[in-house]
């Protein structure tokens, strides 16, 4: 049987003992205890670019990475769903922002401007994932960077579409399907990527080849977005990698 019933000796209550919601909870507090953070990885990407233009979209509280970000030129966006004080640059959804910028209608910068790196952690579905990404292709620099949080879901209850439902293995905690996102790019010839193993999975794209960079084409085949696929195959999917190990190829 998937559910377990033990007694608490001495209180007459009975407890559902559930092996998913075990596993659930351990993986979690595996990937919280995880290092380094997504600032320290964005920074140390910074660090192989001119570091002149940032964008991060889907800031919430922007304690939590946005001031921890050293570049010269930073500009966030978010709609303030979340966070209601919302102090960003562009109160806006990204698919507005884009827009807005494609066509020069935003105040303070223009569609001229090419971005080292672009931070996507907004809505973490795959089809909202997906067009942060495109649209940021267009705006990175050839050397520049697209990183993305929460790649690396490690259970499938993680990877639900609805953030609101808690009331699974996974708890509050909450990746959604931005894997799939990430893992459709990694077929694009002409991009090169890479996912830390930590922070939930720290995901970056580039248009340049850097070290441990790749795609697979054709190679790892999951053409239904299945994760149980993506379970057993994960290294490949995700072309996961120890931060440190990718920092001493530099």
């Amino acid at each position: 049987m998937i559910n377990k019933i033990r007694q608490i000796i001495g209180t007459g209550r009975t407890i559902l003992k559930d092996p998913y919601f075990d596993e659930g909870k351990l993986k979690s507090s595996e990937e919280l205890g995880k290092s380094p953070s997504r600032t320290t990885i964005i920074n140390a990407l910074l660090e192989l670019t001119a570091s002149k233009n940032y964008l991060e979209i889907g800031v919430r509280n922007p304690d939590a990475n946005y001031k921890k970000v050293n570049c010269v030129n930073k500009f966030s966006v978010d709609p303030g769903l979340e966070f209601k004080s919302n102090p960003v640059d562009f109160k806006l959804t990204s698919d507005d922002f884009f827009a807005r910028l494609d066509a020069n209608k935003l105040s303070g910068i223009d569609n001229s401007i090419r971005f080292d790196v672009v931070f996507i952690d907004g809505l973490h579905t795959s089809y909202q994932v997906d067009r942060d990404i495109e649209n940021s292709l267009k705006y990175i620099h050839k050397t520049g960077f697209i990183v993305l949080h929460d790649c690396n879901p490690p259970t499938e209850y993680h990877q639900r579409e609805n953030y609101d439902f808690k009331n699974s293995p996974a708890g509050i905690f909450w990746n959604g399907t931005t894997w799939k996102a990430f893992y459709k790019y990694r077929h694009r010839q002409d991009l090169y990527s890479i996912c830390f193993d930590t922070d939930w999975g720290v995901g970056v794209i580039s248009k340049s080849n850097f070290p441990l960079f790749n795609n697979i084409s054709s190679i790892m085949s999951n053409p239904y977005f299945e994760y149980d696929v993506f379970n057993e195959h994960r290294l490949q999917h995700l072309n996961l990698v120890e931060f440190k190990e990718w920092a001493s190829k530099l």
